[in-house]
């Protein structure tokens, strides 16, 4: 299984659990309630920028090292300029759709706000990322992300990652001091509408920064081979899975506590503090370093492990990572995640004209969703399944499907034409 692979899988593993959480019901469902968020203080959200920024760091790293800073600072800009059209498309979109549905307006206000075609200032401030409808905040949060990303990766390339890691970890401190209000309480002010909303974000962007860029750093450091990680995660070495699983299962009746609202009043006070979601609080940043590292450890070293329950783990979780549909949408992430966006919407509206579902029809909803949640990565991957052989110059074309370029009946030209296309998708 090679490592793409396995991260893909992961990523896809993400998406299908944030639609799921996403997906939002009257009366609410019980699917959501079947998620690892349940059990730590770790989401779908965070393992998904990480890996994001894990990404960025091991592909461009080797793009700026063989063609220059230059090179590699235009291809990272130019992914993210690509990513912006698409978040702006989908507002576009869901506003258009407000425009003809009947009540989409009031549906979707808790989302959206006042949020029309007629109100340049506040669609200015959706342009500029000030203003984030709801489920539409993680591509904003990494395409600003991105724009940092070249000199990050430079520096990484120049052996000063410890420079930018502790960079990283001041910004994610003064985002737990409320630092970042000295910037934002002025711009909620200048952007701010009749509906009581200047800024709108679900993320404090100098706390949720240190999960990308750390991703980032560590992506870019295993290209460049300055880390053997099958050496720190060695089968041999229990010290860093113990830490962790002790980390977790101090965590562990905590969030149950906070889940179910049966933390005592006088330590959910203290508690809340530490463990505000939207600025990355020390209790999620802890909590994930040590699940990400002990799912590491069991994806590197635990089938080699000499104990048999912590290999069958590992087994188990390879072969979820391995599953094929996870990782299409892996591949294919941040236009999944787009495509996700969409979904969510169309299924609020649906709900929200209909009497209340039952468990079962809200259940078969969220099914399908996950479901339609392949179509735009099987239309980025089409030319693995479908080849179009024209039968001349000018006239019908007859669509092969699962026609490979070893076919025999396939001309040349169009087996290189395929392979053109499989190599730029």
């Amino acid at each position: 299984m090679k490592r793409y692979d396995l991260i893909d899988g992961m990523r896809g593993y993400f998406l299908v659990f944030m639609l799921i959480n996403h997906l939002i019901f009257a009366g609410g469902y019980w699917l959501v309630n079947i998620n690892h968020n349940q059990l730590a203080f770790v989401e779908d959200a965070q393992g998904f920028v990480f890996l994001s920024g894990l990404l960025i760091g091991m592909v461009y790293v080797r793009k700026m090292a063989k063609n220059g800073y230059a090179a590699g600072r235009q291809a990272i800009y130019s992914r993210a300029f690509e990513l912006y059209r698409y978040a702006m498309g989908i507002v576009i979109c869901v506003l258009a759709a407000q425009m003809v549905l009947p009540g989409a307006y009031y549906i979707w206000y808790n989302w959206l706000g006042y949020t029309t075609f007629d109100d340049p200032w506040r669609l200015a401030a959706i342009a500029g990322f000030v203003f984030q409808p709801t489920f539409m905040d993680i591509l904003p949060q990494y395409i600003i992300y991105m724009l940092f990303a070249p000199i990050l990766v430079k520096l990484v390339i120049d052996g000063k990652w410890a420079h930018v890691m502790a960079g990283s970890l001041i910004l994610w401190m003064a985002g737990q001091l409320g630092l970042q209000k000295i910037v934002t309480d002025p711009i909620n002010s200048i952007f701010m509408r009749p509906d009581d909303q200047g800024i709108r974000a679900s993320f404090n962007l100098l706390g949720w920064q240190i999960v990308f860029y750390s991703g980032l750093v560590l992506g870019a450091l295993t290209s460049l081979n300055r880390i053997n990680w099958g050496k720190i995660f060695s089968p041999e070495n229990s010290f860093i899975p113990t830490i962790c699983v002790l980390i977790c299962g101090f965590f562990l009746p905590l969030r149950i506590l906070t889940a179910h609202g049966m933390m005592p009043a006088e330590l959910a006070g203290k508690f809340a503090t530490m463990e505000i979601r939207a600025d990355f609080g020390p209790v999620y940043l802890i909590n994930f370093v040590a699940a990400a590292t002990l799912l590491t450890w069991m994806v590197i070293a635990g089938p080699k492990h000499k104990s048999e329950w912590v290999r069958r783990i590992a087994n188990a979780i390879i072969w979820v990572l391995s599953l094929k549909f996870l990782q299409l949408l892996g591949r294919h992430s941040l236009y999944v995640y787009v495509w996700h966006v969409g979904i969510v919407y169309a299924v609020y509206y649906f709900d929200g004209r209909t009497p209340e579902l039952s468990q079962l029809t809200k259940t078969m909803i969220a099914v399908s969703c996950i479901g339609l949640l392949a179509i735009p990565a099987l239309w980025r991957e089409r030319d693995k399944w479908l080849v179009l052989d024209g039968s001349g110059a000018g006239g019908p074309q007859t669509a092969k499907v699962g026609v490979t370029s070893s076919s025999k009946g396939l001309t040349s030209k169009a087996s290189l034409t395929a392979k053109g296309v499989a190599k730029t998708a």
